[in-house]
């Protein structure tokens, strides 16, 4: 068949009915409202009879609430289905109409509703309205900001359940370049996180802000069947587990390991036998230490380099300024790699400061790497109306060798069972801004990624004010505010202080 007559058969065939194109019917049965249980039925099942019920007329609702009029199940016991229903705080269980999949499949076949033969509840079952137990009230709307800027969050996390699926959904959207969902399940993850005891039903989630039709079903899916079927098929997706896997190298980011994907390249054993690959010298130390830095890093280990630099710093200059940041300063127990923000009190000073910084710990021998940036900071292109994610500072980024002797606990380094090398490769940056950047430095590097996001929109839809980590310019007022202390901007802003350990949003 020629090239013409493909795109004709193309033009012809018709695009399938998707299960989100509600608008796209009419309606023809406004007294009817269905809602399809997915255990039992899967998801992709259910998808498929969602669209075929749209297609024909009926109403059908993704969320259980008080709109839904008939709720259908597959291979369901009465038991469980009528303790689920009564589980999601519905007003009144006994108006709604609890059928069998039979009643849907006969009705799709009639192109209408047919006579109902209820699925009854249990003997000794109660069907009205009976409050939930495990159902906490409504959260107050007031308490709750839609800036994580503005709410207190902890590393206590009450909903991880919900969260870590809320994350995984979110490095998805990221690989998909997906920004507006990516955005919108770690806002969700992050009013979830800063919430102070744990979610049992959507009742208790009404009112508060960033939790979407698509957030709330996934919740509903969790709260149903203690998992979410969405991240279960990401997670055997080839494409996902390759980015997650390359991206885990340090040195590579999405773009390149979309392009080492779309090569066929699927294990970095892969990466490493193809003769094309050129990696750079980041990338090759990325995978030359690997096995060490690919694992957490301790609050100890974290502690123990904190000294190690400290000492490195003052011998050069006594009077610099040291300041742990990143996830460490936040409260954490683990995290990736460690942060350190350091400065002198004249300005100018911190010039050349990390040159001899990295001279002093290769002449310690325990420089594994090192990857040197010069500032770039040009104080006349302030303000930036653009946020970038790295800032104009000198930094560089170093892989240290750290010594079982040198961590303090029980557990020392973090090592495989049976590796006696007696020490492991760390990552750890290092940022040097100059010091009446200092305070908006450390605010920023102090993150959590959110949190920063928030305060940023904040400063700029409710201040008109435009925060980096280099200055705060007031918009109306057409000058750049002096900050000492991370007090001082919040101060600037009309918000209350939020303590480092209370910023995990």
């Amino acid at each position: 068949m020629n090239h013409a007559g493909m795109l004709a058969l193309v033009k012809k065939r018709k695009r399938p009915v998707e299960a989100g194109a509600q608008g796209q019917v009419e309606v023809k049965f406004k007294e009817v409202t269905l809602y399809l249980v997915e255990r039992k039925m899967g998801s992709s099942r259910r998808n498929f009879l969602t669209s075929l019920a749209r297609s024909k007329g009926f109403r059908v609702e993704d969320v259980l609430s008080d709109d839904v009029t008939h709720v259908v199940a597959e291979d369901n016991q009465a038991e469980v289905l009528w303790a689920w229903l009564k589980g999601h705080g519905l007003r009144d269980v006994s108006r709604v109409a609890v059928l069998d999949i039979s009643w849907f499949t006969d009705s799709m076949r009639e192109g209408r509703p047919v006579r109902e033969e209820l699925v009854p509840p249990p003997v000794g079952v109660d069907a009205s309205v009976t409050p939930n137990p495990n159902c906490s009230p409504p959260t107050a709307v007031a308490n709750v900001s839609q800036y994580a800027c503005q709410r207190r969050t902890t590393t206590e996390n009450h909903n991880k359940i919900f969260t870590d699926v809320m994350e995984e959904l979110a490095e998805s959207s990221e690989f998909n370049e997906s920004k507006g969902p990516c955005l919108a399940f770690r806002q969700a993850a992050s009013v979830l996180k800063s919430l102070p005891s744990a979610v049992h039903c959507l009742e208790a989630i009404q009112g508060l802000p960033c939790l979407g039709e698509n957030t709330k079903a996934v919740m509903e899916e969790i709260l149903t069947f203690g998992r979410s079927f969405k991240v279960e098929e990401i997670r055997c997706d080839e494409r996902y587990q390759a980015l997650k896997l390359f991206t885990s190298v340090f040195g590579v980011g999405p773009k390149t390991a979309e392009k080492w994907y779309r090569r066929g390249l699927r294990s970095l054993q892969e990466i490493l036998t193809e003769p094309n690959i050129q990696l750079n010298r980041m990338q090759r130390a990325g995978f030359l230490y690997y096995s060490d830095i690919s694992k957490a890093v301790s609050k100890a280990e974290a502690k123990a380099l904190g000294c190690i630099i400290e000492e490195t710093v003052h011998w050069i200059a006594p009077d610099a300024t040291l300041a742990l940041t990143g996830g460490f300063r936040r409260g954490k127990e683990y995290g990736h790699d460690v942060d350190f923000l350091l400065t002198m009190p004249e300005m100018g000073k911190e010039e050349g400061l990390l040159l001899h910084v990295i001279d002093r710990l290769k002449d310690q021998g325990i420089l594994l790497y090192c990857e040197y940036q010069g500032s770039t900071f040009d104080v006349s292109k302030l303000p930036s109306c653009r946020f970038e994610d790295m800032d104009c500072f000198q930094k560089c980024f170093l892989i240290l060798r750290l010594e079982q002797g040198q961590v303090e606990g029980e557990r020392g380094l973090q090592m495989d069972p049976g590796d006696s090398r007696g020490w492991r490769a760390v990552r750890v940056d290092l940022v040097a801004p100059p010091v009446d950047c200092y305070a908006f430095a450390l605010l920023g590097w102090t993150g959590s990624r959110q949190f920063g996001r928030d305060l940023r929109t904040f400063a700029q839809k409710e201040r008109q004010m435009l925060l980096d980590n280099h200055a705060l310019y007031d918009k109306t007022k057409k000058l750049c505010l002096l900050a000492t202390t991370e007090e001082d901007i919040f101060a600037h802003l009309g918000l209350e202080y939020v303590e480092p350990w209370q910023r995990n949003a």
